[in-house]
């Protein structure tokens, strides 16, 4: 569907340059958004990079072990249902770590993987399980301590201090996350009385 809509955008706009007589405006405009888009997609890479490696160093050191430990207990009260040592459980701690660590690129594999072992755990595979429904919600709204990718995007725009969003990041994704929770338990409370469950 959204495939339709870029095409009707792109034919529009070259039936309004061919008709106004600024083929060659349309032409020039595309050719510095594609470079512009090339420098930003190249800065990307390497801070991306960098910061995926330093995802390596903190795994090998044993600084992911420690930070998933310490979220056990918060994983264990989100997904009671879930038990500790399915590998689903692992995989749902190790998400939230990508995520907090601000490594969403990182975080998307194990989040799928963490989805395929809740639908092994899930008795109606034609609906989401509470844990499934949490996990996405967590997921989206995902606590991050150091966001990389807007650190990245912001070093590649050519920004003087491309880390001084950390501190509203942190506060945004505070409440993000506090909201994701709350609203989780609500609709859970709510859907739990209407079930009689």
């Amino acid at each position: 569907m959204i495939n339709k809509f870029w095409l009707v955008f792109i034919v529009s706009g070259m039936a309004v340059a061919a008709v106004t007589g600024r083929m060659d405006s349309m032409t020039q405009v595309i050719l510095n958004a594609a470079g512009r888009g090339v420098n930003v997609a190249m800065g990307l890479v390497a801070i991306l990079t960098f910061w995926l490696g330093i995802m390596k160093v903190a795994e090998r050191s044993g600084l992911m072990r420690l930070l998933v430990r310490a979220l056990r207990p918060v994983a264990k009260f989100l997904f009671p249902s879930v038990p500790l040592d399915h590998p689903a459980m692992s995989a749902i701690l190790m998400t939230m770590s990508a995520d907090i660590l601000g490594l969403g690129n990182a975080a998307t594999p194990l989040g799928l993987q963490a989805m395929k072992h809740l639908q092994e755990l899930n008795p109606d595979k034609e609906t989401a399980s509470p844990a499934m429904c949490t996990f996405l919600a967590l997921n989206t709204s995902s606590l991050t301590l150091i966001p990389t990718t807007v650190i990245a995007l912001r070093a590649a725009a050519g920004s003087l201090n491309p880390a001084m969003i950390v501190p509203t990041a942190i506060i945004a994704t505070c409440c993000s996350t506090l909201a994701a929770v709350v609203f989780d338990r609500l609709f859970r409370y709510f859907n739990g009385r209407k079930t009689g469950q």
